[in-house]
């Protein structure tokens, strides 16, 4: 079935997505969802999205091409001269074997647009090997920044460097240089790699790093559980609470909703009276349940929320309010965004249930 999209601030925007894994289908969903027309060529037997992850595919056209038959790269390599933007995640050179390369498109395409997604970017020692997540966010310091005092680092999912550093910079670089070709009438490559955008992310710690008031060692700063004012407290239902009380305001809200004297603790700010502050809230959270505290805290600036488990947060009245998540095909997504006041977005279409043949696109 093919998708036709006619709103959102990229409408008209073609873009083909050569199927790959982790942030490059996530880039083309947000670029779908933001009005793109995405066209989705996999391979026979693709098994990159299948089960839950195929609604990562929503918003799509999805075309097949056998990459091993010279008749078929080349009625993907027409498509892509209609196209304005390619999308291709797969290690340095591959797309070049395949006659699909950057040179040869933009060269019959010169306004394309093309990005293209890796973990360790298109040169360097280290561009063709293999990685995932933990490896890019590894070896730019940020995982070795999570976790606890004298505990291994903590992967945090795969959200800090497949998507974060990852498929949020390629939408980054496409839509850049689509509004610089605007200027120039002139294509170009975007290298987005994760450990580019990792790095990118992390900049105010480098920052706090290089001045001398952030330390190598994890656990002992001010934003990763060093100060037990920014940390998470069990409770007394055995579930948790988010606790981010870093300005003086926020923190004396803290204290007066925990019925806590100041002048009985050591300073906010004092390092080594962290470990007696941690002990007075892990006594105090663990008085009450959760619910019982959100209640207490709810309408006061002390940065204290509830920790709300996959299940709970699709019932949050905040999320519920703005409609954060969205049903698609019978499955709870989140939505669209960021949001837009005049070039709204629709609902995506899920994924389709069908091929396209690739000569029907774009005709």
């Amino acid at each position: 079935m093919r998708v036709n999209v006619t709103k959102g601030p990229l409408a008209g925007v073609r873009i083909v997505e050569l199927a790959s894994i982790g942030p490059g289908p996530h880039a083309g969903m947000m670029l779908a969802d933001l009005g793109a027309d995405v066209v989705r060529v996999q391979r026979p037997g693709d098994g990159s999205a299948v089960g839950p992850m195929r609604a990562q595919l929503r918003g799509r056209t999805i075309v097949q091409a056998n990459f091993k038959d010279p008749d078929e790269i080349a009625a993907v390599r027409e498509l892509i001269d209609k196209a304005d933007v390619v999308i291709e995640g797969y290690r340095p050179g591959v797309v070049e074997r395949l006659g699909l390369g950057p040179d040869e498109c933009r060269e019959r395409n010169p306004r394309l647009i093309y990005g293209r997604m890796t973990g360790w970017g298109q040169d360097g020692p280290r561009a063709d090997r293999a990685g995932h997540d933990i490896n890019y966010i590894g070896l730019t310091g940020a995982l070795n920044g999570i976790g606890r005092k004298g505990e291994r680092p903590l992967p945090p999912i795969n959200l800090l460097g497949d998507y974060g550093g990852g498929s949020v910079f390629l939408v980054l670089g496409i839509i850049t240089a689509l509004y610089e070709r605007e200027r120039s009438g002139q294509g170009q490559v975007v290298d987005a790699a994760m450990v580019d955008g990792v790095l990118t992310l992390a900049h105010s710690i480098w920052t706090l790093h290089q001045g001398g008031v952030w330390s190598d060692e994890r656990g002992t700063n001010l934003l990763d559980t060093g100060m037990a004012w920014y940390d998470t407290y069990r409770t007394a239902d055995g579930k948790h609470l988010a606790v981010g009380a870093f300005e003086p305001q926020f923190y004396a809200e803290l204290l007066r909703v925990l019925e806590l004297d100041p002048e009985s603790l050591p300073h906010q700010m004092d390092p080594a009276g962290q470990d007696v502050l941690r002990k007075v809230f892990t006594e105090k959270f663990a008085s009450r349940s959760q619910d019982e505290w959100a209640a207490l805290f709810d309408g006061v600036d002390a940065c204290v929320t509830p920790i709300r488990t996959w299940t709970e947060a699709a019932q949050d009245e905040h999320l519920r309010a703005r409609g954060s998540l969205i049903e698609v095909g019978g499955m709870l997504q989140p939505a669209p965004a960021p949001r837009f006041s005049r070039t709204p977005p629709p609902t995506p279409a899920p994924a389709p249930a069908e091929l396209t043949p690739i000569g029907e696109i774009w005709v």
